[in-house]
């Protein structure tokens, strides 16, 4: 099956992102929200983006047209009707993503692709909410992703071959490097990443070293471009712990227990660059 239109759910700085690099590829694409609000922004931003690129001179104006007579905006699932492939970014849990994957099931025809963003959770699962476990895959992007060339590429228990190479193909058509995974929480980026992540919070919390020392440390001792805390604060409090939990749960495994240092920020609100403040604050 060849992937002319695109449609994508949920248009938050994830969804927004992989709308945008589709478009830049040639593809049509419907960008998808539950309220108007959320897909103005989502739109303005990607369009903001093109206009900067246009200023920079990386882009010309005419690719820019191109490109917004290529994109769409809808607060309308049904819209996704004719789409071949429909990337889902919304909220990182499992029965919204199972809700809304049902749901997709009943509007989309039978050869078009659902693909979840999720950064950590079982693609077997959310398949197991719809008739179609042969064309649900993970298909995990990175933030920011104009910029990121990773795209994990997860098939669940009964994900059809021919899925997976239409995911891959389709990656690499949007300039993305796709790597074939096993299924396995976390995959494999997250697998590593949030325990790194942890442990410089479990330092904060023990009061061994400053989030800023931490970060410092990482930074010119291990050549990180950024510190472990920060990169926390970008991805957000609140996804790093809900992440944690999930491996906690899945492995039964202590080591993977999150810090108490996230479990009280995320209760006080303090969720990262989102909200102004999480291990450091953005609000000055």
């Amino acid at each position: 099956m060849a992937i002319n239109k695109i449609g994508v759910l949920g248009a938050g700085t994830m969804g927004a992102g992989i709308a945008q690099v589709c478009v830049e590829a040639g593809y049509t694409v419907v960008l998808v929200d539950i309220a108007e609000d959320f897909v103005t922004r989502g739109v303005n931003g990607i369009l903001k983006n093109w206009d900067k690129a246009v200023s920079k001179g990386k882009k010309t104006a005419e690719e820019a047209e191109k490109y917004r007579s290529l994109i769409s905006t809808s607060t309308d699932n049904n819209t996704f009707k004719e789409v071949d492939i429909v990337i889902e970014a919304i909220i990182e849990n499992i029965n919204v993503k199972q809700k809304v994957m049902k749901e997709l099931d009943g509007i989309c025809g039978p050869d078009t692709i659902l693909a979840t963003n999720t950064s950590a959770l079982s693609i077997t699962e959310i398949a197991a909410a719809t008739s179609r476990p042969g064309k649900i895959i993970g298909m995990h992007f990175f933030n920011p992703v104009p910029a990121m060339k990773l795209v994990e590429v997860i098939p669940g228990a009964e994900t059809a071959q021919a899925t997976i190479d239409e995911v891959v193909d389709l990656s690499n058509k949007i300039s993305k490097e796709p790597v074939p995974i096993k299924e396995s929480p976390g995959f494999i980026v997250n697998r590593i990443l949030i325990p790194y992540i942890n442990e410089a919070a479990i330092l904060y919390q023990e009061g061994i070293a400053s989030a800023e020392e931490i970060d410092k440390a990482m930074k010119l001792g291990a050549n990180m471009p950024m510190g472990p805390l920060a990169l926390a604060d970008l991805i957000g409090l609140d996804v790093c712990l809900m992440i944690m939990e999930y491996f906690c749960n899945e492995f039964n495994d202590s080591k993977y227990r999150p810090s108490l240092a996230f479990k009280q920020k995320v209760r006080a609100g303090h969720l990262g660059r989102k909200s102004g403040k999480g291990f450091f604050d953005y609000n000055n």
